[in-house]
């Protein structure tokens, strides 16, 4: 039987899977991410424990390690193409660190330097629309003492302006599709596929995250870029709208991918527009780093937190090493985690102001990652889950007839990874996902 090996590396753990050639999972594994040394060597740790069980044909990465891709946003009006920006930014896996609307000045350039982006992604207008904000805003790009590339998604029409002002300074940059192509229309796919070009070819050499050729060789796509891929496969497998809610410990990550029904399909009522395969981060709402936001966040939203949780919130915040041990340290985790996810679909489902909130009640299947699902009793990441769908206080129809099940082999980074290069191979690893196949 051929084997791939799927690893991600993330900023705390290194994590492989080897996936067989019917789909099934043959073996996993986990190894501290040796940033400190070379981020190879945790790879090549992995490979070499499920090596023992089957040697694999070949290896394929996805990557967060080192911060993750930072992406600034410069657009021309805060509530439309930026925000489309900054949507489409999240989307493509990156931690959108900066957003800049309007014509660049000197302190806006500076501000934008500081946030030390890996990327800048540059939009503006509708296509045919009006360019002089985002021919100024290149042309500053152009000259501002900064490295990152430019992934260009504005109005077509003014692309070669754009192009001129960029090249004449040698600026690294590449164009895509604009983000915003006609009012209430959101088009993320080309910038989506230039932003992972770019982190591929510019970035992940970058980050001194490996001495060799050999890690950048390997990398296939940021580590959330490749989980949004997944979730899509997942959808076409299941059949029905997903939603997926990573808790990690730093962040709280969102991914649904919906099929416009009805109306929906054919009336844009939105300045800016649905984005049907989206994600959010919640950086205050994590498991360790940030487990006090989630106290923060709890009473924002009113939210009942017991006492015991809160001086847990505090003491893994503390120290993110701690490991849950007693039934009153996972009552704690249970209600973090309870708390985190109400509050990042709350987020994730409300409507921006003048837009409807996100029509997440067809969602049809509600998948949980991150580690205290993952390594918890089955029972607890079930009340997790239950808890959220029935939360009806966000302001949004919650998806109450939907299935869970929770990715406790971290599969769907692998299905990402693989959907482009072998389909049917991801097809059939995501199935593992769908309950009722």
């Amino acid at each position: 039987m051929a084997a791939v090996l799927c690893v991600d590396v993330g900023s705390t753990f290194t994590k492989g899977l080897l996936v067989g050639d019917d789909g099934a999972v043959l073996a996993r594994a986990s190894h501290p991410t040796t940033r400190t040394t070379d981020v190879m060597d945790g790879v090549d740790a992995v490979r070499a424990e499920l090596a023992a069980v089957h040697d694999p044909e070949r290896t394929v990465l996805c990557s967060s390690a080192g911060g993750g891709l930072r992406l600034a946003v410069v657009g021309y009006e805060r509530a439309v193409t930026t925000e489309a920006g900054y949507r489409v930014g999240l989307s493509a896996g990156t931690r959108v660190v900066h957003v800049a609307a309007g014509p660049l000045g000197g302190p806006d350039v500076a501000a934008l330097r500081a946030a030390r982006p890996d990327v800048v992604l540059l939009v503006g207008g509708t296509d045919g629309g009006n360019a002089d904000v985002l021919v100024h805003n290149a042309r500053r790009l152009a000259r501002a003492r900064m490295r990152a590339p430019v992934v260009v998604a504005g109005n077509a029409d003014a692309a070669g302006q754009v192009v001129a002002e960029l090249g004449s300074t040698a600026r690294r940059h590449v164009v895509a599709a604009n983000v915003l192509p006609r009012i209430g229309e959101i088009a993320p796919s080309g910038a989506r596929g230039a932003i992972r070009r770019v982190f591929l070819e510019h970035v992940i050499g970058g980050k001194g995250l490996s001495r060799g050729r050999g890690f950048a060789g390997l990398v296939r796509a940021a580590t959330p870029d490749a989980v949004l891929r997944g979730v899509e496969v997942l959808a076409e497998v299941a059949g029905t709208d997903v939603l997926v809610i990573d808790v990690g410990g730093a962040t709280t990550d969102v991914y649904s991918v919906l099929g416009p029904q009805g109306e929906d399909a054919s009336i844009r009522r939105e300045v800016v527009g649905t984005l049907w395969h989206a994600r959010t981060v919640e950086a205050d709402l994590g498991m360790r780093w940030t487990a006090e936001g989630v106290v923060e966040a709890a009473d924002r939203e009113r939210l009942d937190l017991t006492s015991t949780a809160r001086a847990h919130a505090g003491r893994v915040t503390a120290d993110p090493g701690r490991l849950a041990r007693t039934p009153e340290e996972w009552d704690a985790e249970e209600t973090l985690a309870t708390t985190a996810v109400r509050v990042a679909l709350r987020r994730h489902g409300r409507p921006a102001p003048g837009e409807r909130p996100r029509p997440l009640a067809d969602v049809g299947l509600v998948v949980g990652s991150g580690g205290v699902l993952r390594h918890a009793a089955p029972q607890l990441a079930d009340r997790v889950l239950a808890a959220a769908l029935a939360d009806h206080g966000g302001g949004w129809r919650v998806p109450d007839r939907a299935r869970t099940t929770v990715d406790r082999d971290y599969v769907l980074a692998a299905v990402g990874l693989l959907a482009d290069e072998d389909p049917a191979l991801a097809a059939a690893l995501a199935g593992r996902l769908v309950p009722w196949q």
